[in-house]
């Protein structure tokens, strides 16, 4: 596997704060810089059943031992990889999400765009997005991508747009309380599919999805219904 050198992303000045004028939230150490501790509080409980559904999905495809997952931020998902036994290598377009990532992660590491891949075709056997998908500019050709350099398949862990968190977010951002969402756009499972299924014309793949996310109080905690703030979805490309 080839890679670019590593960057040394601790050579941020500390008085930086915004990358480059970006408005998106990830390009602002405000929110980068907190990032983990967000994870480690309201949100821990939620971590626990989206990994579940990203388990099942790609445990059920024995040709995948090493990924690359892009969007991988801090790498909350990208260590966790290696314990349902896949090595990882992480990707992320914002210098700040991996300044905090180069001191928790002991593996690759690199700075580029979703969009423009920097590695071999079919240099992984997957390629995986965990709440990131959400803010590609150009989904088609973020797939594309992901289909040139994963050899077997496509992972998407990704906010539903049949939750009612979404509408909260929504309203929570006219009066500037939740800057987190301003850029992004929700997909529910149905509206992914229509994109992958653009993106992957000519291609021979199956898609399985399932939803997490539920009150706790519900019977069931995941299921095969489009509604939770959670899917997590599989395409699977043959041999």
């Amino acid at each position: 596997m080839e890679l670019k050198q590593k960057t040394d992303f601790g050579l941020i000045t500390k008085s930086l704060t915004n990358w480059q004028g970006r408005k998106e939230w990830f390009f602002n150490r405000e929110h980068t810089d907190t990032y983990e501790q967000w994870y480690e509080g309201r949100y821990k409980r939620a971590e626990v059943w989206q990994k579940k559904v990203m388990a099942q999905l790609l445990q059920k495809d024995p040709r995948v031992k090493e990924l690359l997952e892009f969007g991988c931020g801090t790498t909350r998902f990208t260590r966790w990889w290696r314990e349902i036994g896949i090595e990882a290598t992480g990707g992320d377009i914002s210098p700040f999400m991996l300044g905090q990532a180069v001191h928790l992660f002991k593996g690759d590491l690199v700075n580029a765009d979703s969009h423009y891949m920097p590695f071999k075709d079919n240099t992984f056997d997957a390629v995986a997005f965990i709440t990131t998908f959400e803010y590609y500019r150009d989904p088609v050709q973020v797939i594309r991508e992901a289909a040139r350099v994963g050899k077997h398949g496509i992972a998407f862990g990704m906010m539903n747009r049949n939750s009612p968190k979404v509408l909260r977010r929504r309203v929570q951002q006219l009066f500037g309380k939740n800057p987190f969402y301003v850029t992004a756009t929700f997909y529910t499972p149905a509206l992914l599919i229509q994109k992958i299924n653009e993106a992957l014309q000519g291609r021979n793949y199956s898609l399985e999805w399932t939803c997490t996310g539920l009150p706790e109080w519900f019977p069931v905690q995941q299921w095969s219904v489009p509604v939770g703030d959670f899917f997590g979805l599989y395409v699977r490309f043959s041999d």
